[in-house]
C-alpha cells in the first residue's frame, strides 16, 4: 500500500500495523501543535551524513540505522538505500512522503524470522506533494522484513516514504511556498509545500507545473500553467542563482500575458530556495517572459486605535486621523474596527453587538443585527464578513450595496466560533473555533463567482490546536497567522503557518486584542487596561496608552 492509499485507511481508524508490503505510513488523527516556526526558518550550512549498515549487524540494528538514514537526502536517500536488498532499492519510494516523530520514542523489536516492528509516535506527516500536516494518533507501528544478502541482514520490504524525529525535521525540510494567482490576477497566494532543501528548485518547479494547488485552496485561486504545458526535464539546475526550467513544446503556443504570469509564479515560488531568477525554456529555445506587477498585501503605519472616540495612527503623543474615514468613525460608538486596504471603509462591531459598514465618504450602513456577533472582516472587494458567535455556519458575506449573501459550507462540526478573518488577498477565511472541549484554528478558501461574489467556502482544514478559546486572529504575512488565545493559564500568542508548523509564546497579562503588521516583531496586542504593547525581544513593551479600540488594517493603500 502506497503512502497516499494509507491516508484513507487511517481516516476509516485502521492504524497500520502490517508489514510493509501492505502498509504506509500514518496519515490522519486529531491535531497537535508542531514544531517552533524559527526552528524552520534559517536554512542549513550543513546536510546531513548518515551511517552507512555494518557488518554483522543485527535485523533491528538495521532497521534503526534505516529510519536515521532518511535524513540523508543526498544522491535520492542513496545511504538509505543501502540498507536495502538490492532488488527492493528500486521499489522503495522515499520521496512519497514524511512521518515526523517524537525523539527517543523509537522502539525496533524483531517479531520473527526477518521481521521486525519499529513502533513510533508520529507528530506530523508530510504528504507526496509536500503538503504538512499535524497528528495526534498515538503510537504507530511500521512493518519491515528482512533477508540475508551476501551474508548481511538487509530490508526487503519497507514502508515508502522516510521517518525523521521533530529534532531532525526542520534542518533536512523546509518549507516552501507555492505561488498561485487570485481569481483576479492582482495578488499572489500562498500555498506552503515542505521539501528537502537539497533539491528544493526542481520539486517546487514539478507542483507548481505539473501539480494543483492544495484541495482545501483549490477553487479559491487560480494558475497560469495550462494541462497542455509540463517540464520537459525534472531537473532544474541552478547557476548563478537563476534557476533555468525546461517546458514542454506547448509553452511556444502561448501568449505573452499568460507566459509572464508563469514567469511570475515560477520566480515567486523560487525565492525561498536562494533563487533570485528564472530561466523558462522549451528544448528548441528561450523563452521571453516578463514578471508581472502584483497588489502588495503588507501594511504600513503605526499602531492604528482609537483613543477618545479618534481613529488614527499612533506615533508618540501624536494621533493621525485617515481623511474622510476617522471624521465618519467618530458617529459610531465602536467594539472593534477593520480598515480596507484602500481606507475608504471599515467593518466595525458596535458596542451594541451590531455589524456595521463605515465609509470615508460618511455613510453608515447597520449590515447584521444577529446577536453574539464576532468582529466583522472585509476582503478586497468590499465585502464585509460576519457571524454569530454560536452559529458558525451561518456565515453571510455583505456585499457594498447592501446585499447579504449565505456562503454556504461554513465550518461544520465546530459549536462555536470565536473569531473570523479574511485574507487580504480575499482567497481564503481563517476562524478560531470551539468543539467540546477542544479549540482550533482552521482555514477554507472563499468560492466566488465570476462577479466575485462570495458563493460558499471550501472544505475547511485544521490548522492547528490552541490552548484555549481564540480570542483574535491577525495575519503577520500572506502565510502567517497569529491568533490571541486564553484559558485558565492566561494569554497566549500562536504563531500558525498555514499549512505548517506552529509556535507559542506568553501574552501580556489581560490582553483582549491583536492585530498584525508585517511581522511577529511588529505585533501588536491590547489589554484591558488600554494599552498597546509590541514585543522587544522576550518583554512586551507598551508603546500606546489610553485606548479604547485596537483596529486592524487589511493591507495599505497603493
Amino acid at each position: 500500500m502506497t503512502f497516499r492509499r494509507l491516508v484513507a485507511a487511517l481516516v476509516t481508524g485502521v492504524l497500520a500495523t502490517s508489514l510493509a508490503a501492505c502498509a504506509g505510513l500514518p496519515m490522519s488523527g486529531s491535531v497537535n501543535p508542531g514544531l517552533d516556526v524559527e526552528d524552520e526558518a534559517a536554512n542549513p550550512d550543513f546536510a546531513f551524513l548518515p551511517d552507512r549498515p555494518q557488518a554483522g549487524a543485527t535485523p533491528e540494528q538495521i532497521v534503526d540505522g534505516f529510519l536515521r538514514a532518511g535524513s540523508g537526502t543526498n544522491d535520492d536517500w542513496a545511504t538509505a538505500k543501502l540498507f536495502l536488498t538490492t532488488a527492493f532499492r528500486e521499489e522503495w519510494a522515499p520521496d512519497a512522503g514524511v512521518t515526523v516523530d517524537a525523539p527517543g520514542q523509537r522502539d525496533i523489536t524483531e517479531t520473527g524470522d526477518g521481521a521486525v516492528t519499529a513502533t513510533i509516535t508520529p507528530e506530523a506527516v508530510i504528504d507526496g506533494d509536500g503538503q504538512y500536516q499535524t497528528l495526534d494518533t498515538g503510537e504507530s507501528s511500521l512493518g519491515f522484513e528482512l533477508e540475508q544478502e551476501d551474508g548481511q541482514w538487509r530490508i526487503s520490504a519497507a514502508p515508502d516514504g522516510i521517518v525523521l524525529d521533530r529534532n531532525v525535521f526542520p534542518r533536512v525540510y523546509h518549507r516552501y511556498p507555492l505561488m498561485f494567482f487570485d481569481p483576479s490576477w492582482q495578488y499572489l497566494v500562498p500555498d506552503v509545500r515542505w521539501f528537502p532543501t537539497t533539491n528544493a528548485p526542481a520539486r517546487i518547479a514539478q507542483e507548481l507545473v505539473d501539480g494543483a494547488p492544495s484541495a482545501w485552496l483549490a477553487e479559491s485561486v487560480k494558475t497560469s500553467f495550462p494541462d497542455s504545458v509540463s517540464l520537459a526535464s525534472p531537473a532544474v539546475p541552478v547557476d548563478g542563482g537563476i534557476a533555468q526550467v525546461s517546458l514542454t513544446q506547448g509553452a511556444l503556443s502561448l501568449d505573452a500575458e499568460s507566459l509572464d504570469r508563469m514567469q511570475t509564479q515560477l520566480t515567486a515560488s523560487m525565492q525561498t530556495a536562494s533563487v533570485a531568477a528564472v530561466q523558462m525554456s522549451v528544448p528548441t529555445q528561450v523563452l521571453d517572459a516578463d514578471t508581472v506587477s502584483t497588489r502588495s498585501t503588507r501594511i504600513s503605519g503605526a499602531p492604528l486605535v482609537v483613543i477618545d472616540g479618534v481613529l488614527g495612527f499612533s506615533t508618540g503623543s501624536q494621533l493621525t486621523p485617515i481623511e474622510g474615514l476617522s471624521d465618519a468613525m467618530e458617529t459610531v460608538e465602536p467594539a472593534a474596527v477593520q480598515v480596507s486596504a484602500d481606507r475608504e471603509t471599515a467593518a466595525v462591531l458596535l458596542t451594541d453587538g451590531r455589524a456595521a459598514r463605515v465609509g470615508a465618504d460618511g455613510t453608515l450602513a447597520v449590515v447584521d443585527e444577529r446577536a453574539g456577533l464576532v468582529a466583522p472582516s472585509i476582503d478586497p472587494l468590499d465585502y464585509v464578513w460576519t457571524v454569530p458567535r454560536g452559529e458558525p455556519t451561518a456565515v453571510v458575506a455583505h456585499s457594498a450595496d447592501g446585499i447579504a449573501l449565505e456562503v454556504g459550507e461554513a465550518w461544520p462540526g465546530a459549536v462555536q466560533v470565536t473569531a473570523m478573518l479574511v485574507s487580504r488577498d480575499g482567497t481564503r477565511l481563517i476562524a478560531a473555533l470551539r468543539g467540546g472541549e477542544s479549540s482550533w484554528v482552521a482555514a477554507a478558501g472563499i468560492v466566488r463567482d465570476d462577479t466575485g461574489a462570495p458563493v460558499r467556502l471550501g472544505e475547511p482544514v485544521v490548522l492547528g490546536e490552541l490552548p484555549g478559546a481564540g480570542v483574535g486572529l491577525a495575519w503577520l504575512d500572506d502565510a502567517t497567522l497569529a491568533v490571541l488565545s486564553s484559558d485558565d493559564s492566561g494569554p497566549v500568542v500562536v504563531e500558525q503557518i498555514v499549512g505548517g508548523t506552529q509556535s507559542s509564546s506568553d501574552a501580556p497579562a489581560g490582553a483582549v486584542a491583536i492585530a498584525g503588521s508585517t511581522s511577529a516583531a511588529s505585533l501588536r496586542l491590547l489589554d484591558d487596561q488600554g494599552n498597546v504593547s509590541v514585543k522587544r525581544g522576550v518583554t512586551w513593551t507598551t508603546v500606546v496608552d489610553d485606548v479604547e479600540v485596537l483596529a486592524s488594517q487589511q493591507g495599505s493603500p497603493e
